[in-house]
């Protein structure tokens, strides 16, 4: 009976949204911003377009860029895989709200050729991509991976160039497992590298790890599968080395999470989850109503972001991305229907 009163909830809400006055076909809905899930973004987007005819034009220009053009209020919503502090969403009068869009990993993957399915110590890959392990056949390398033939070859770390929540999630995980790493580079989605190539996205990342012999670097595990590249084993705070996986970065998820959904889940307590694994969240703000912005858009967007959270999920696992949990997706139910025009909620059952 709970279930179906549940589902039954559920549908009653996605079918006031099909009834939101004005929803016009000829919007066209821009976004920008991470990398990181763009190749679930394109499929999603067009799939929407297909269903409703809404055109939703979305600029991968990195999470710090998406960020950049919302609070310049030129994006209808931005994407990031960096939340924003309880300061930055505070914005003159409005407020940013954050909804995840589905849980991605990143992970480690290198260009040498003959060798596949290293495995890394979380102090290790802060060392490598400090500079401090200069050799393929280190001694710390070749301990852990005894059953490979490891050349003698130097290693060349590639890095994000751009403002990247990427980089965010990467460099969060390493400031939490290394304190060298904490004290000499830190958080954030712009780094001072202490070593290494810098490329612009996920894109360039591993466009340019494919071109370079004995390179290593981090990208979105999507990027990695469809490059054809490994992707390192992390060994976990249990101990457990993990592949990445769409199942163990469900697995790494499994935490309280707030009602703001705004949390970091690296170096997850979680037995078998993946230790570099982050939601990514979709930004836009609170009330609809700024620069003259016409009612029926902000409806439209209202509608697009429903549609993410549920119809939207189905594209996740063949692009290697994990679902929302159903508790997740709750919370994110409660933060779309905060939306307001001229202070009045959108969704008609708030």
């Amino acid at each position: 009976m709970r279930k179906f009163l549940s589902v039954l909830i559920t549908g009653l809400v996605a079918a006031s949204l099909m009834i939101l006055p004005g929803l016009a076909k000829d919007i066209e809905l821009l976004g920008a911003g991470a990398t990181f899930p763009y190749p679930l973004y394109s499929k999603m987007f067009d799939a929407y377009y297909r269903e409703f005819g809404v055109k939703v034009n979305y600029q991968s220009i990195g999470s710090g860029g998406g960020i950049r053009q919302l609070l310049n209020r030129t994006v209808d919503f931005g994407a990031t895989d960096a939340f924003m502090s309880d300061e930055e969403v505070r914005v003159d009068d409005n407020y940013i709200l954050h909804i995840p869009a589905c849980l991605g990993a990143v992970v480690v993957t290198y260009n040498l050729p003959g060798v596949s399915g290293l495995k890394f110590t979380p102090d290790l890959i802060a060392d490598i991509f400090l500079g401090r392990v200069k050799k393929w056949n280190d001694a710390r390398i070749a301990a852990i991976n005894p059953e490979v033939t490891l050349p003698d070859t130097n290693i060349v770390v590639i890095h994000r160039s751009d403002g990247s929540g990427t980089t965010f999630v990467f460099s969060d995980y390493l400031s939490k497992v290394s304190s060298n790493w904490s004290r000499k580079v830190g958080t954030g989605k712009s780094l001072k590298w202490p070593a290494g190539l810098g490329a612009k996205g996920n894109e360039g990342v591993s466009g340019l790890i494919k071109q370079i012999p004995g390179s290593i670097g981090y990208v979105e595990l999507t990027y990695a599968l469809q490059n054809k590249m490994p992707a390192a084993a992390v060994k976990n705070k249990s101990g457990e080395f993990i592949e990445p996986t769409v199942n163990s970065v469900a697995s790494a998820a499994s935490i309280q999470l707030p009602e703001h959904t705004r949390v970091s889940i690296t170096n997850t307590n979680a037995d078998r989850g993946y230790p570099i694994s982050s939601f990514t969240w979709l930004i836009f703000y609170k009330e609809q109503n700024y620069n003259g912005r016409e009612r029926k858009r902000a409806e439209e967007l209202v509608r697009l972001l429903w549609w993410v959270v549920h119809e939207g999920q189905e594209f996740c696992r063949p692009l290697h991305y994990a679902p929302l949990p159903e508790d997740v997706v709750k919370k994110a139910e409660n933060i779309i229907k905060q939306v307001t025009y001229n202070g009045i909620f959108l969704l008609k059952n708030r």
